[in-house]
């Protein structure tokens, strides 16, 4: 789903409305029409206007609707931001409303309250709107009616989200409870994605037997919503997919050779065809590592090429221009994957450098690397093409969400955070 239209801002949170939002409410603008049509007295309408009256009346109580399952999502963001999880956004759209967060709580506890504070909003909202609706009566028949019809609605709201199944309120509600017993988040995620299936099949079941039957309209919603918690939950399987792949797999699984070995005693010249006349395939980035007589002993980019005339490059050795190897950010060749992608993002760094178990340069990965391993995990083979583009980009293929997975794992107690990046500067007394 799209971002949609920014509206404004509600304590930093954008508000968005995608435009299949203008769907359901010219659907439910003309239901409401014809419910009232069916359920109001002619005495209560005006006098020569009481059509245009039902539509105003159908409009309104669509739109207020809508604020509803505003204050619903509200509700999830505002108790969201309370336990330092950062909300993107909230936005309407043909199925309702959606915070969109940036990871989960890290907590259980923190990930049953968020997850229940959107029921209680609607269920509070319901009981206080049927309360208050004979009073609204006395002040006008038509305002009683629309306050008793939102009132229903927002209990139906809050039951309905307490179904026990992804990506309901209540499918959440219930990961956390489990994941709060079992002590495992992924635990609770399973549970719940079962759960969830089990409810769009029935919700796509019960719609089709609705529709056979002339249901026409009900039918056709219970699919759709059948169809959309279907897609949620093979969304939660793929995001276990990848946990998973990225806590099995190792550095060395998605490790390239984006370096090549230069000996210190070599000239600026040999460093300069090294650039010109050899170049990589993946372009003039790679780094060239130095070794004197079999010891490693750092690093040289073209910083000397540059500042020194052409007229020394002959004389001068690559050994007099090194920079030490810990300057480089790296990483063992057996650790989990999803460390590399914490050490890329944490030190915004292009790629890193591998070391072998005995601390010497094995290899370099980077984000393309990392993702291409990652799908081929997954049984997914990238065309050339996309790999290619994001080798020229150095992102993540296919737009990989990676480091939000990490980070939802790391705040979750999935994973442990990763120790402190290795010294590459101890592989400078090892011999290769």
């Amino acid at each position: 789903m799209g971002e949609g239209w920014q509206l404004f801002k509600i304590r930093g949170i954008p508000l968005r409305i995608h435009p299949s939002w203008f769907v359901i409410l010219a659907v439910a603008t003309l239901a409401f029409q014809q419910y009232y049509s069916l359920n109001l007295d002619a005495a209560d309408l005006p006098a020569g206007g009481g059509t245009a009256a039902l539509w105003a009346l159908g409009l309104a109580t669509a739109v207020l609707l809508f604020v509803s399952v505003l204050l619903h999502e509200l509700g999830h963001s505002l108790v969201a931001l309370s336990q330092g999880v950062k909300v993107r956004s909230i936005t309407l759209f043909l199925l309702g409303g959606v915070a969109s967060v940036e990871r989960e709580s890290s907590t259980a506890i923190g990930a049953l309250l968020v997850a229940a504070a959107g029921p209680a909003v609607s269920l509070a909202l319901g009981i206080g709107l049927l309360a208050s609706t004979h009073a609204a009566a006395h002040l006008s028949p038509l305002l009683g009616a629309m306050v008793r019809e939102l009132g229903t609605l927002n209990l139906i709201l809050a039951l309905f989200n307490l179904l026990p199944g992804l990506p309901l309120d209540g499918g959440l509600i219930v990961k956390a409870l489990v994941w709060q017993i079992s002590g495992s988040q992924r635990r609770g995620v399973e549970v719940a994605n079962a759960s969830g299936r089990l409810l769009a099949y029935l919700a796509i079941g019960m719609g089709t037997l609705v529709l056979l039957r002339g249901g026409g309209l009900s039918g056709a919603w219970l699919i759709l919503l059948g169809w959309f918690g279907l897609g949620a939950v093979r969304n939660q399987q793929q995001l276990l997919s990848l946990q998973s792949a990225l806590t099995s797999l190792q550095v060395k699984d998605a490790a390239g050779r984006r370096f090549r070995v230069l000996e210190a005693s070599d000239s600026l010249r040999q460093l300069s065809y090294a650039r010109i006349k050899e170049p990589s395939p993946v372009g003039p980035a790679d780094w060239l590592l130095v070794c004197d007589q079999g010891r490693w002993r750092g690093l040289i980019d073209d910083t000397a090429l540059q500042d020194l005339p052409v007229q020394r490059w002959d004389h001068d050795r690559v050994g007099d221009h090194l920079k030490p190897l810990d300057s480089l950010t790296s990483i063992t060749d057996d650790a989990p994957l999803w460390q590399a992608v914490q050490r890329l993002e944490d030190n915004n760094s292009d790629r890193l450098l591998v070391l072998s178990p005995a601390g010497l340069p094995s290899g370099t990965i980077d984000r393309p690397g990392l993702g291409e391993a990652v799908l081929g995990k997954l049984g997914l083979k990238l065309p050339a093409p996309l790999l290619e583009t994001a080798r020229r980009h150095n992102t993540y293929p296919l737009g990989l969400a990676l480091p939000q997975v990490v980070r939802s794992m790391l705040a979750s107690g999935e994973v442990q955070e990763a120790p402190a990046a290795g010294d590459a500067s101890t592989a400078g007394t090892t011999r290769v």
